[in-house]
């Protein structure tokens, strides 16, 4: 299972770079996708009844944290897919993107899907900044796809401040290595996650430490936190809608996964909060700055990248504090916010083609002018601002009891970037979904179902959370001790 998660979007990266445009290729998209989704479910069955395995000569390692990011990522790629068909085939017909260029989109987005993936399930800390880096340019290559001015500035800014934070990880991994050694010796055994996790303790700490700083800020920098965020409000609102779903809901994740793994290593090391406190400090000005930061956009698509600012700065504060319960509401934060973003980016692009542009003062009237397009942004809305009995407010009442227990005097922070965000969101939506339909709207037909599924899961979880799910995350925040 773990072999055909892996090879199925590079095989399809290749075959869909020589398909090209022809009208069966989003198919292949979205048919190569569904089997990531399946290879990916049928692993974490494996992993929820065996518990965590190594494969591959120790090469991999999977176990409950990062099967379930898997999971994750290959089903939102997968219904990404599925509204990308409907979306980009609009975009060519209306000459916004040409043979090539279609080409060019579906093999990237299946390389950068593999390129998650593999940082996900390797063991191999060398490994996993390489997988980073082909995350990286793959996503800046497909930023740039429509060559617009504004989109290739979008796309060096991205290239330039991720490759500045990527090489900082670099330094940070060199020095993790480095203590490493002195313990394990020289070679690739100094590099597998599942040794330095045993190892943990015999580490130097003041070198981990410093580590844990270049680690933060690299790694910090892909998860879009306050003050490294600059590049991902451009990436966002230049670049194709089905990138910007899985940029939000995905990409974040990984590195965010990448930084959590890390501050293991550091606490088993320094036997301190070190790592944590970090976390937390980034974590809480992210909130802060992108919730205030909502209330000043104009374009529709920046305004929900500043969002996903503000809820990796959730989930990081999240870790950052640690205990259980802080953690089973990151664990829990990182699926919701995932379903929940990338449904909204969905009815974000067909409300963005419905009237050709993306400033919210001219989006008007779309309840009246297509109503799912106008219900799936508002539940959407009320969904990611925390509303109950959304995911989102689970997590976040979970999370918020834990600061209130383990770190009252951040509680207020919390609770104003909470309820800026929560405001900000509902005063710019809240005109572009009602009133009359203005004339230059344009009726078409949407891709109902992605938005439709990722609402009713955020849903569900929110009212009842199954048995396996609850047991698999509980398992995760064992592993995260």
């Amino acid at each position: 299972m773990l072999l055909v998660l892996l090879v199925v979007p590079l095989f399809a990266a290749v075959a869909l770079a020589f398909v090209g445009d022809r009208k069966f290729a989003p198919e292949i998209n979205i048919a190569g996708s569904a089997a990531t989704f399946v290879a990916g479910a049928g692993l974490a069955l494996q992993v929820y009844e065996q518990g965590p395995m190594l494969a591959g000569g120790k090469f991999f390692f999977v176990d409950a944290f990062n099967v379930y990011l898997a999971v994750l990522t290959s089903f939102v790629s997968m219904t990404t897919a599925i509204f990308s068909r409907r979306y980009m085939r609009r975009e060519r017909e209306h000459g916004r993107i040409g043979q090539i260029r279609i080409r060019f989109y579906h093999a990237m987005f299946q390389l950068f899907i593999f390129a998650m993936l593999l940082c996900l399930l390797t063991n191999n800390i060398g490994i996993l900044w390489i997988a980073m880096e082909l995350a990286t340019l793959s996503t800046v290559l497909l930023v740039s796809l429509y060559r617009t001015p504004t989109a290739i500035e979008a796309a060096w800014k991205y290239f330039i401040l991720c490759g500045v934070g990527i090489s900082q990880a670099l330094f940070g991994t060199v020095l993790l290595y480095f203590a490493a050694e002195k313990v394990l010796g020289e070679g690739g055994e100094a590099l597998l996650w599942t040794n330095l996790r045993q190892v943990s303790g015999s580490l130097e700490p003041t070198v981990l430490s410093l580590a844990f700083v270049f680690l933060m800020v690299g790694y910090g920098t892909k998860v879009g936190l306050v003050p490294l965020h600059n590049w991902l409000p451009d990436a966002h609102s230049e670049g194709p809608t089905p990138i910007s779903a899985v940029l939000s809901g995905l990409l974040l994740n990984v590195a965010l996964y990448a930084l959590v793994r890390c501050k293991v290593l550091v606490d088993g090391s320094t036997h301190s909060h070190h790592a944590g406190n970090i976390m937390m400090g980034f974590g809480l000005l992210s909130i802060l700055v992108a919730a205030f930061s909502l209330l000043r956009q104009k374009d529709i698509k920046r305004m929900f990248s500043y969002s996903s600012i503000e809820h990796m700065g959730i989930a990081t504060f999240a870790f950052g504090l640690g205990g259980p319960i802080a953690t089973f509401g990151a664990l829990l934060h990182m699926l919701v916010h995932s379903l929940a973003k990338s449904s909204i980016f969905f009815t974000v692009g067909h409300a963005s083609q419905m009237h050709w542009t993306q400033e919210m003062d001219r989006i008007r009237g779309l309840f009246k002018g297509n109503p799912l397009v106008g219900w799936g942004l508002m539940f959407g809305v009320m969904a990611i601002a925390g509303m109950p009995p959304f995911g989102v407010f689970t997590s976040e009442f979970l999370i918020l009891t834990a600061t209130i227990k383990d770190a009252p005097l951040l509680t207020p922070f919390l609770l104003l970037g909470l309820g800026v965000a929560f405001a900000a969101l509902f005063r710019r939506v809240q005109p572009m979904v009602s009133g009359e339909a203005p004339s230059y709207q344009k009726s078409m037909k949407v891709a109902h179902v992605p938005v439709i599924l990722h609402m009713v899961l955020v849903l569900v979880i929110g009212i009842y959370m199954p048995a396996f799910l609850n047991n698999w995350f509980h398992t995760a925040v064992e592993l995260l001790k």
